[in-house]
């Protein structure tokens, strides 16, 4: 890992995520998963200042933008993760460590040759699961109904989610809360639905 102008570059060194970010357990916790432009991560860095938010992205100069923006609301409560979501969500956070995970507009890799790219598939729920607090949220948005169609069974096939209503995200659900991306498909006449996970953590008994 690198500290690049406060954005944390993580690499695949070995490293305990504690001690190059500080998640207090008594902090409401958020992470934008695949932030983008930083539309979401500034507005809810503005408005929930008593919040962690962890933006991430793969692309460092998207990461520049969404540390230029949260700078401009002027709040300072936003780490910011030049990370791989898989990487990050797989070996670097640490259990049970976020009240919420933020997935919005990915990329959903519409061609049927492509579709092994997509964030979305079966394996990513259990690294999902085990980042989040018992009855954590995940909340996931996309323009592209065959792509909400499959999550939507994936996460609720997994048994390691139950659906809740959108009351869990109704704190992020105003006009401000857009990412770019939705704030386009909205112009170009699309919808952009938006549904919620609430985490469950199965029990594990011995072996008899």
């Amino acid at each position: 890992m690198e500290n690049q102008d406060e954005i944390l570059i993580l690499t695949d060194k070995y490293v305990l995520f504690r001690d190059i970010c500080d998640l207090p357990q008594d902090r409401f916790i958020e992470l934008d998963l695949g932030c983008g432009k930083g539309g979401f991560t500034a507005a809810m860095a503005a408005a929930f200042p008593d919040r962690i938010i962890l933006a991430a992205d793969i692309m460092l100069g998207r990461m520049r933008k969404v540390q230029k923006k949260v700078r401009q609301a002027g709040a300072d409560n936003v780490r910011f993760l030049r990370t791989e979501a898989r990487f990050l969500m797989a070996m670097c956070l640490p259990d049970q460590c976020l009240d919420r995970v933020h997935i919005l507009c990915p990329d959903p890799w519409p061609k049927d040759r492509h579709r092994g790219h997509r964030l979305m598939s079966s394996d990513f729920f259990m690294p999902l699961n085990r980042v989040l607090k018992k009855g954590g949220i995940f909340h996931f948005a996309t323009d592209d109904p065959e792509y909400m169609e499959t999550v939507i069974h994936l996460t609720e096939t997994s048994g390691l989610f139950e659906r809740v209503s959108n009351e869990a995200i109704a704190d992020v659900s105003g006009p401000e809360f857009r990412t770019e991306f939705e704030k386009d498909w909205i112009a170009m006449g699309k919808t952009v639905p938006h549904v919620a996970w609430r985490a469950l953590k199965p029990e594990f008994t011995g072996m008899h």
